[in-house]
């Protein structure tokens, strides 16, 4: 098939280009309409006790958990008479905005929670209705109606609704200044690469096909698939370095057959048929890796795995049609407008740094291989107390105005009042009202669980075990026809462990009839309790399936478990670099200010585990292929692994370092886990790429030596039958009948 297509390009490279564009240009018709279709939610699960809760709550009883919330501030305070009338109006008049509901104040509760401790602030809460992105567009609208002065008092909105806006809106701006800086910047990197401003214009063409493709692919998935705004940005970071990955791999052996001495159309067919079968290879072990994902049940991992799948496989294709074809059109012209003498990225023909290094740690393999490793176990080290938690105000810049709110109600309230848990009853076998005592037992005892404020039940307020206040007009609202709920208020953090313990707790206590526990605390818990049990899943699907693709390329048994292996000691010794940096507090000076919370937002390693491992293994596939084929060659273990690294380490390196500068592009983002996105994805490329590619494999391939072609008769023979058995000879054929080998332009 690649000799078939190779064979194309050579006779028609101007109409496969031609046919190539018109593909693009309708996809980009397509992908015009994507944006309109995605989503801004997608990080909680439909599968959890706590979406089930809030469902009841929405279907039975039209209530929510708060997310508006407006602080007022007067310097007369706000039980003086005219701060009290014009509260009482403005609570009115919030409570008559289009889709806002449940609307109470401090001037129409009189709850002492509502009302700041200095006695200068009080509040107003809320809930807008809707679905996650309408809940953002609302809030955006109403923070430009209720910041400033409003009925003579000072508020200003805040609530999870404006956090989840200004969070991804601001993330949304970081990425695309990203990508303005970015593109460039590589574009000038791959000119001093390839010493060619031709050559380096053919990594961008093939990824500004990628992405414009994969956006016209998204566009038809998400007229059936709930789809994440993520995987725009997860296209275009992933579609620009695999596009640089590929083509750098592709001219590189492009350039040596030339330099070999083959004409245009025998290098050509000789990179189809080695690098092809290479770069084939590797997008479908990405797509594998990256196929993990899937395990886990939130929209906002499908739709990155679908979108870095399709990103990988369109890149691979991109590739090996436009590369060849621009290659073979542009001729020698891909060499002009030159920098500096001689041919780029070709290592001297013998000798060369990576041949020098990898003979060097190959004549002393165990202290190197011990010297790394213990290095890779020290940066790993804090890892261990790595802490997760969901993102909040506190990953937003301090201009935010939601985190403003949040830390201004955090210092200035005795309470937690926009983090309440839901305690939900659906079925209470009759009417509420007739089970009063039971309820008021159970309020009274979930009150005296440690770190809760108050609970408000239909039959009353309750704290530390007993009544405070009566039911009051609005306590009607935790009761409908069999079925009512509790309000519980903590004292805690809703996302630390302290929330963690209270949620179980309260899920703890005996309670009179069946209860889902829901509300902001029990979303956290839930998502992790999830994440637990289905991270394994998708992890022993990343293990096997990258075993099993490592396999069919190599035919080895130790060579996949090795490079599985490795590939998890730089992952590890990168999380324990964000666990220094981003939980614990270290290196502001270098990354960024951002809020301290002593935990990592929980999309990081996630994120970093999936892109970095795909690559990991993406550079694994690029130097065992041509550590194979020179083993196949010469039978010679040291001297393959030795030829193997001179002839790739060059571009993986050069490739490592073009995709670090596309992520490292994200550390300037105000958004604290954008950062460490930025920060933890280069770290691990960059390790894999000098200290384990360079170091590690040759130590262990010469340790291993004949060992690391071996597998059991059986597996043997399985390769046998469905691996990839790439032959050194490369078959010449013919262009086609009659026609000169020369003619390899259309003119």
């Amino acid at each position: 098939m690649l000799i078939r297509l190779a064979d194309l390009t050579i006779r028609r490279p101007k109409r496969v280009l031609l046919i190539t564009l018109l593909v693009v240009i309708g996809a980009g018709i397509l992908a015009a309409g994507l944006t309109s279709r995605l989503t801004m939610g997608g990080y909680e699960s439909s599968e959890t006790e706590s979406a089930r809760a809030a469902e009841v709550l929405e279907d039975h009883f039209g209530q929510g958990a708060p997310n508006l919330v407006i602080l007022v501030a007067d310097s007369r305070g706000v039980d003086h008479a005219d701060v009290a009338s014009a509260g009482a109006s403005l609570t009115d008049r919030v409570s008559r905005e289009k889709g806002v509901s449940n609307v109470v104040s401090y001037w129409t509760s009189k709850s002492p929670a509502m009302r700041g401790t200095s006695g200068d602030e009080a509040l107003v809460l809320g809930r807008i209705d809707g679905d996650f992105d309408t809940v953002q567009d609302r809030s955006e609208e109403l923070k430009k109606e209720y910041s400033g002065t409003v009925h003579g008092l000072e508020v200003k909105l805040g609530g999870s609704g404006l956090m989840w806006q200004e969070n991804l809106s601001t993330a949304a701006e970081d990425a695309l200044k990203a990508e303005a800086v970015v593109v460039p910047v590589v574009l000038l990197l791959l000119v001093i690469i390839f010493r060619s401003v031709p050559a380096a214009l053919v990594p961008l063409a093939v990824a500004i096909a990628t992405t414009v493709v994969v956006m016209g692919i998204l566009f038809v998935i998400s007229l059936f698939l709930e789809t994440s705004d993520l995987v725009t940005n997860v296209t275009t970071f992933l579609g620009l370095g695999l596009a640089v990955d590929y083509c750098l791999l592709f001219i590189t052996r492009y350039r040596e057959e030339l330099a070999g001495g083959s004409a245009i159309p025998e290098a050509i067919r000789t990179t189809m048929q080695t690098v092809g079968r290479t770069v084939i290879f590797s997008a479908t072990t990405l797509a594998v890796a990256l196929g993990s994902m899937l395990a886990l049940p939130f929209t906002i991992f499908h739709s990155a795995a679908i979108g870095a799948i399709s990103t990988g496989l369109v890149s691979a294709a991109a590739t090996l049609v436009i590369a060849p074809a621009l290659l073979v059109w542009m001729g020698p012209r891909i060499d002009s407008l030159r920098l500096g003498r001689g041919r780029a990225a070709q290592p001297p023909a013998g000798g060369g740094f990576w041949r020098r290094l990898a003979l060097f740690v190959m004549r002393r393999p165990v202290p190197i291989l011990l010297a790394v490793v213990a290095f890779l176990l020290l940066l790993a080290s804090p890892a261990r107390d790595m802490k997760l938690r969901l993102p909040d105000e506190q990953v937003l810049p301090a201009s935010a105005q939601s985190a403003q709110v949040a830390k201004a109600v955090g210092k200035g309230f005795d309470n937690r009042e926009l983090d309440v848990l839901q305690v939900v009853a659906e079925d209470t076998g009759g009417d509420p009202a007739g089970r009063r005592a039971e309820i008021d037992a159970y309020a009274a005892r979930l009150s005296k669980i440690e770190n809760v404020a108050r609970v408000d039940a239909l039959t009353g307020s309750y704290s530390a075990g007993r009544k405070t206040a009566p039911p009051n007009a609005g306590a009607q609202r935790f009761a409908v026809k069999d079925a009512t709920y509790l309000s519980l208020v903590p004292k805690v953090d809703a996302y630390g462990e302290s929330g963690e313990r209270l949620v179980r707790a309260v899920r703890g206590t005996e309670a009179p009839f069946p209860v889902r526990v829901g509300g902001t605390p029990a979303v956290s818990v839930d998502t992790f309790d999830l994440l637990g049990d289905r991270l394994p899943i998708a992890l022993i699907i990343l293990a096997i399936g990258s075993f099993v693709l490592l396999f069919l390329l190599t035919g080895s048994v130790l060579l996949p478990i090795k490079a599985i292996l490795m590939s998890a000691l730089s992952l590890s010794a990168t999380f324990g670099a964000l666990v220094y940096i981003f939980q614990e507090g270290n290196l502001t000076w270098l990354v960024g200010d951002f809020v301290v919370t002593g935990a990592i937002t929980w999309l990081v390693p996630i994120i970093v585990i999936a892109i970095a491992f795909a690559l990991s293994l993406d550079y694994a596939v690029f130097i065992l292929s041509r550590i194979m084929e020179e083993y196949r060659r010469t039978h010679k273990n040291e001297e393959a692994v030795a030829v193997g690294l001179e002839r790739t380490g060059r571009v993986v390196t050069y490739a490592a370092l073009v995709l670090s500068l596309v992520f490292i592009a994200l550390v300037p983002s105000s958004i604290s886990y954008m950062k460490a996105i930025g920060i933890g994805l280069p770290l691990a490329v960059l390790l894999d790429a000098t200290l384990v590619r360079g170091l590690l494999v040759p130590a262990f391939m010469r340790l291993l030596g004949k060992a690391n072609w071996w597998a059991p008769g059986p597996l043997r023979r399985i390769h046998a039958r469905f691996g990839i058995n790439e032959s050194h000879e490369v078959k010449h054929n013919v262009v086609a009948p009659g026609r000169p080998e020369k003619e390899v332009n259309e003119t």
